[in-house]
């Protein structure tokens, strides 16, 4: 089995996965005029001012569900990875794929806005729909929404429980063993996995709402927690700060690692971690209730400046100021640089807790453990979020009732497995999924943008109308050329 998932993993995760991911957030950059740039007080604007509906979350609620999906195990074990398999270097890469990313999640959170639909009296939308309504490829979008069910239900789920079990084994020790189907089993992450599985059956037969409310609770709270102890390990090493970046910026052009590795691991890990491009989170782009497409958009492409330039960033310099860390590329069996045990796993919380630990001595593995928890469970509801809105589609054509009930099962399962599975095999299956709907999606946006240019002329628009002065933003399809908007055709009618 794990030589199947690593075989998956190194065909989907070529190096042309690697340059589509940074050639589209160019492209999409210089195409927007650096949007991520020119609005950035817009996207405060947005985020602090947004109303949710009957109908649709609000724009802050939006943010904190695509966050709960974006801020996970990728921010704490996938940066710990990114530098063990790619050196210091990899971090660099990492603010690079975020940074052109944004312009990538503007395109596809905006697209998913303007053809979102109104389902059983909540709003909904996704790659799915807007690869069948602009794209005018149903089939494909049918291959989008099926893949996605089976990522975000099945494989994704498993490496955050996974980060959960290892941290929580870090902090208190495997507790004994017990027999299982699936080999000897460390107590501790069995009793993890069975709460976890209950709480999450509460939540996600409660709905979009309870998802909603629950992670715009949640998200900020822990990621203000997370930075403020990262900023308190970095202000008592000050002076240590400046040779840390200028060995991130050395090692990212001079790698210890090679460079195909630092920007493999970098760009890889970035990609999961921020997630732009992905497609996953136009999903929660779709639910927001807002005047003009262009708007969720803007919020969308400021949530991946939050998860890698705030959250990884912080994450890398504790690793790397406190040296936490050890430096091996895939397939070698030495190690580059070695600062703590040889047995330390790379794929997994561990250098993290240690770099905390080594300042709050005795808090540092349970802090790690508790933020884990909360980014990986608010991160997996997001998944379950993001899967559910793919069935919806599918079962606008299909009709099977039950398709949402097996879902909920199939992912409280996939986390009861991921807890207890080893990390190779859990990361193997993560990054299968995040592949295979990174290259559905961005090939996806590129034709659509060919097509018809629809997420480009909403920014026009509401650029437009931002120097006029609007008090109260409109949008209309028709008028700019946009085909199969549906939703904000009828918006408009009503308002005439």
């Amino acid at each position: 089995m794990q030589d199947i998932v690593t075989t998956l993993v190194n065909n989907i995760w070529s190096p042309y996965l690697i340059y589509l991911c940074l050639g589209t957030g160019i492209f999409f950059s210089v195409l927007t005029r650096f949007v991520q740039i020119r609005q950035f007080g817009e996207m405060w604007r947005l985020l602090l001012s947004g109303k949710s509906s009957d109908k649709g979350i609000s724009s802050f609620q939006a943010l904190a569900v695509s966050l709960s999906g974006r801020v996970g195990v990728g921010n704490i074990a996938g940066v710990a990875a990114a530098i063990g398999f790619g050196g210091p270097g990899a971090v660099f890469w990492m603010w690079v794929v975020a940074f052109l990313g944004a312009s990538t999640a503007y395109i596809e959170s905006t697209n998913a806005q303007i053809y979102k639909e109104e389902e059983d009296g909540i709003y909904r939308g996704g790659p799915a729909y807007y690869l069948e309504k602009a794209m005018g490829q149903k089939w494909y979008a049918w291959i989008f929404a099926i893949s996605t069910i089976v990522a975000c239900g099945l494989l994704l789920p498993v490496v955050q429980s996974n980060g959960i079990g290892a941290a929580l084994v870090n902090v208190f020790g495997e507790g004994g063993t017990v027999n299982t189907v699936l080999g000897d089993l460390p107590l501790t992450k069995v009793y993890a996995a069975m709460a976890i599985v209950i709480l999450l059956g509460f939540i996600i037969f409660g709905g979009v709402k309870r998802i909603a409310n629950f992670t715009q609770i949640v998200v900020p709270f822990m990621a203000l927690a997370y930075v403020i102890v990262a900023c308190t390990i970095i202000g008592l090493h000050i002076d240590l700060l400046p040779g840390i970046v200028s060995l991130i910026f050395s090692d990212a052009f001079t790698p210890m690692a090679g460079f195909g590795a630092a920007i493999g691991w970098g760009v890889k890990r970035g990609v999961y971690s921020n997630e732009a491009g992905q497609g996953t989170g136009p999903h929660a782009a779709a639910a927001a209730e807002v005047e003009h497409p262009a708007q969720q958009g803007l919020v969308q492409a400021f949530s991946v400046y939050i998860d890698t330039l705030f959250v990884c960033s912080a994450t890398a310099f504790m690793i790397l100021i406190t040296q936490s860390y050890n430096v091996m590329p895939t397939g070698s069996t030495s190690f580059i640089v070695q600062n703590v045990a040889s047995d330390v796993v790379f794929n997994g919380p561990a250098f993290t807790q240690i770099a905390v630990d080594s300042v709050f001595s005795g808090i540092g593995k349970p802090f790690i453990a508790v933020a884990l928890f909360f980014f990986a469970f608010t991160t997996v509801l997001a998944y379950y979020f993001i899967a559910e809105n793919n069935v919806s589609y599918l079962n606008k054509t299909i009709k099977i009732p039950a398709l949402r009930f097996f879902l909920k099962i199939l992912i409280m399962s996939a986390v009861f497995y991921g807890t207890v599975a080893e990390p190779s095999a859990a990361w193997g299956m993560g990054d299968v999924g995040v592949g295979i709907m990174a290259w559905l999606n961005i090939i996806g946006i590129l034709i659509i943008f060919f097509i018809s240019k629809p997420a480009i002329k909403a920014l026009k628009d509401y650029e437009r109308q931002q120097k006029e002065g609007v008090e109260k933003y409109t949008f209309d399809p028709k008028k700019l050329g946009i085909k199969n908007a549906d939703f904000w055709e009828d918006r408009i009618n009503q308002q005439k």
